[in-house]
């Protein structure tokens, strides 16, 4: 029987994800043969696993920490926000369907079968498995249909590690008010706490850590310092939020990278590659006044919802502002659904995504969107038909589009892995000036990425570069990870509970 441990928060954005990315490192580097766990996630930032379906990216993350294939077993329900009501739902990796808040609510008991099924699927494959939460886990409004947290924790009956977040405030009140809302049973489950994004000297909050223990009778496991300087994938859009996001100043002597802020983006981890260019500079934008001549090329991201995405770009400025940036010999691209907002129109007959049955596009790429109800879920490779480089990433999206026009050519040619039946994948203009695809990932590829800024240095008279390693230099990352959470945690009194 494989043990378990569980890692819940006080709240939101508390670093859950992160802490059980770098546990399932430290288990692995242990001997623990290691698998992530959550039960539900929500997130519009998620990832095509070996079997073809969808999972949050964060339990891809903690998969590759583990070393281990991302599997839908670890992440059986997905919900991606399409709405500020209402979300896709993703079931062992497959659209299941369309819910409001209140209707999920209700249908939530009757999904506690799929997620075991999941559960046990890992049980017989792994040693140990790494379980994460979902927001606060003591949320008492939501407790009796809760799937993720310490229902969860009961029904496989894992220890638990309780993550506040002392960078935001409050820490005295995360912890000590959630353990004092905690069932008797709970509180027997819980082994301690974890203190994440600490800044200053710890030996100032000692008398902070006994006041702690002295209250909740439970010990302080660790007290984790801020960190800058590790790369992990976020998990979702709140790495980009205004209030999250400085901006960075942008000039001549570097490659300035625009990247439009939609209110339904998602799957922005295909561009943070680029923040690890050493000559590149990327902003999230919000108003299109911010978008100045200064940057080389603007992004327009993955969305969830790109029928109103559409209103909201004309109806902001945003879309004449593109097109100016476009007229002006600017590089656009756009990514799944920027790919689809860059057309001419986006048709949605079913309601997949809106009432309205059709919406203008930006209007820079000859290309009409309809919506289908079937979704295209899959692993891709090939080449670049403008560079000759070779590409691979992931598709994931509802849209299938043609185009319309005479101008420009298709942008890739792709095919599964392992099968070379191959077709064309997007659409360019002007030698790929203005070009979308549906290929998440794509700026993954060194080959690709270091062409596509080196045209950009080119441009501007800068000295061309060979871009860094791909993305498998994340795994590097990963061990600095556990080594910064090792440093900083009771290690040995945690693994030590794990065989009681």
């Amino acid at each position: 029987m494989a043990r378990a441990i569980m890692f819940l928060g006080t709240g939101s954005d508390v670093g859950k994800s992160i802490v059980a990315t770098a546990f399932c490192r430290i288990f692995k580097r242990r001997g623990f043969h290691v698998a992530p766990f959550k039960a539900q996630n929500m997130s519009n930032n998620s990832y095509v696993t070996v079997e073809g379906g969808e999972i949050g990216r964060a339990q891809a993350v903690q998969a590759e920490a583990a070393g281990v294939l991302p599997s839908i077993h670890m992440n059986p329900i997905l919900l991606k926000p399409s709405t500020e009501l209402g979300s896709q739902i993703i079931l062992h990796g497959e659209v299941f369907g369309q819910m409001d808040a209140s209707a999920y609510h209700d249908f939530k008991p009757g999904l506690k079968k799929a997620v075991m099924e999941s559960y046990d699927r890992l049980v017989e494959e792994y040693e140990l498995i790494v379980m994460e939460g979902a927001g606060s886990c003591c949320e008492m409004n939501l407790k009796e249909n809760d799937l993720v947290n310490f229902p969860m924790a009961k029904a496989v009956g894992a220890p638990c590690i309780l993550i506040a977040d002392i960078d935001r405030g409050g820490v005295f009140a995360q912890i000590i008010g959630t353990y004092n809302l905690m069932t008797r049973k709970e509180r027997g489950l819980t082994l301690g706490f974890l203190i994440n994004k600490f800044r200053g000297d710890p030996g100032l909050f000692s008398s902070g850590i006994e006041y702690i223990e002295k209250k909740t009778g439970k010990p302080v496991l660790g007290l984790v310092p801020f960190y800058k300087d590790i790369l992990i994938d976020s998990e979702d859009s709140v790495a980009v939020q205004e209030d999250k996001r400085a901006f960075k100043s942008v000039g001549p002597g570097t490659v300035n990278v625009a990247v439009v802020k939609l209110p339904s983006i998602s799957n922005f981890t295909d561009i943070e590659i680029l923040q690890r260019e050493p000559d590149v500079v990327i902003n999230y934008l919000f108003r299109p006044r911010e978008l100045s001549g200064e940057y080389d090329c603007l992004i327009l991201p993955g969305a969830k919802n790109v029928m109103e995405d559409a209103v909201w770009l004309s109806r902001t400025g945003w879309k004449r502002a593109i097109k100016e940036f476009a007229k002006a010999g600017k590089r656009v691209l756009g990514i799944c659904g920027g790919y689809q907002l860059l057309g001419e129109r986006i048709r949605d007959p079913l309601g997949v995504e809106s009432n309205r049955e059709e919406v203008k596009g930006i209007g820079l790429l000859p290309v009409t969107t309809t919506l289908e109800g079937q979704k295209i879920v899959r692993r891709v490779m090939g080449m670049c038909l403008q560079n000759q480089k070779r590409v691979s990433g992931y598709e994931i999206h509802m849209g299938r589009s043609r185009h319309t026009g005479l101008d420009g050519e298709p942008f890739l040619k792709i095919h599964p892995p392992g099968d070379k039946n191959a077709w064309a994948d997007g659409w360019v203009l002007d030698s790929g000036r203005v070009a979308g695809t549906y290929v998440h990932g794509i700026l993954d590829s060194p080959g690709f990425r270091g062409e596509f800024l080196n045209t950009l240095r080119r441009k501007k008279g800068l000295k061309e570069r060979t871009s860094r390693q791909g993305r498998l230099a994340r795994f590097h990352q990963y061990d600095r990870l556990a080594d910064h959470f090792e440093a900083h945690c009771d290690v040995e009194k945690i693994i030590s509970r794990l065989s009681d």
